[in-house]
């Protein structure tokens, strides 16, 4: 399953936006109203959960400076990686959107393809405002 963010303009420099994503104590200013729990668990890794939904650590995987970083699930029953992709903008500033890839069986997909994509968008959509 491949999902996408709608692609946000963030008023810092591709650079300065890849350092506040990369920092995993940012996540919290970005995560949805409906957090239930947020906890850094060192400097790469951090446990989240929502509302009726199970907990899921993220791992920082991959940082490719300053265009992209790529998170994956730490242990779970399930596997997926979130990227975040920044490009630089049009006229100053950059781009950013947030990419879901995860390897799920039909059933499993149908149920979370909506939670996931208002999550991604939730996250993305938070990012100017929390810079």
């Amino acid at each position: 399953m491949n999902l996408e963010s709608p692609t946000v303009s963030v008023p810092k420099t591709p650079q300065d936006t890849f350092n506040f994503i990369s920092d995993i104590k940012n996540f919290k200013t970005l995560m949805p109203e409906n957090i239930s729990k947020f906890e850094v668990l060192d400097d790469n890794k951090f446990l989240f959960a929502l509302k009726g939904m199970p907990e899921i650590v993220l791992k920082k995987k991959e940082e490719i400076p300053p265009n992209k970083i790529i998170f994956g699930a730490a242990g779970g029953k399930i596997d997926f990686a979130l990227t975040a992709v920044i490009l630089e903008g049009e006229t100053s500033g950059s781009n950013v959107k947030l990419e879901f890839n995860g390897d799920f069986n039909p059933m499993m997909a149908m149920m979370i393809k909506g939670p996931i994509s208002k999550f991604i968008e939730t996250l993305v959509t938070n990012l100017p405002k929390a810079i």
